[in-house]
């Protein structure tokens, strides 16, 4: 782990949670706010997961669940064991991912390791070469959100689905990219805002305050 945000509410819409942050990313879009994170997480220092896993049981009659978030968590070794760890103490988990590992995603829930995956479509699936720094092509991008989104389809209630509307994303793109949804899903839309630190927002959103994180 690479980071600790002990409350949140807007993390887990309906839900005050902690949020944890882990290291590495399978993509490198170029709009992205959390970058140092995603692409080189060996310049943050690590949270031990024993000292997370205590203050998560002594938190947990406060806390209605728990947020894991990267860079892409579901590039993270290990992962299957932090989950199961977080449910022994009795919280629920969330998932946030970009989709491209639905197989990850589909595991956790059918384990019961995870009861959420919020899911970013970053755009028309020929934008995700440019959107994704060039990590994934249009048809593997197709591939991999069909798959969420059966996985949705099946599973009412345990997906959301989010957009940023990052420099050079149309009204028509973001409409392209809302047609995929399966039914009954919604796409909400977070407004980029370009980081002004160093380092990344992992919800991507500006507003995140920098003194709620804490490192190492």
């Amino acid at each position: 782990m690479r980071g600790l945000q002990r409350l949140s509410l807007c993390d887990w819409p309906g839900r005050s949670c902690c949020v944890i942050f882990l290291g590495g990313c399978n993509l490198r879009c170029p709009t992205c706010h959390n970058f140092e994170l995603a692409w080189n997480m060996e310049s943050q220092p690590l949270f031990a997961r024993s000292k997370l896993l205590l203050f998560m049981a002594e938190r947990k009659r406060w806390l209605n669940g728990v947020t894991v978030t990267g860079g892409e968590a579901t590039c993270a070794p290990g992962l299957g064991e932090l989950l199961y760890e977080i449910r022994k103490i009795g919280l629920p988990v969330k998932l946030d991912s970009n989709g491209m590992r639905p197989e990850i995603l589909a595991e956790a829930l059918d384990s019961g390791l995870a009861e959420h995956c919020a899911v970013d479509v970053k755009g028309p699936y020929s934008m995700y070469p440019a959107l994704s720094g060039d990590r994934v092509t249009a048809v593997e991008a197709r591939g991999n959100l069909e798959s969420v989104f059966a996985l949705a389809e099946r599973r009412p209630g345990a997906f959301s689905f989010r957009l940023t509307r990052v420099p050079g994303l149309t009204g028509d793109d973001i409409e392209t990219a809302r047609g995929y949804l399966p039914a009954g899903h919604t796409l909400t839309l977070q407004t980029y805002r370009a980081p002004r630190r160093a380092h990344a927002h992992a919800d991507h959103e500006a507003r995140r305050p920098v003194g709620n994180v804490v490192n190492g």
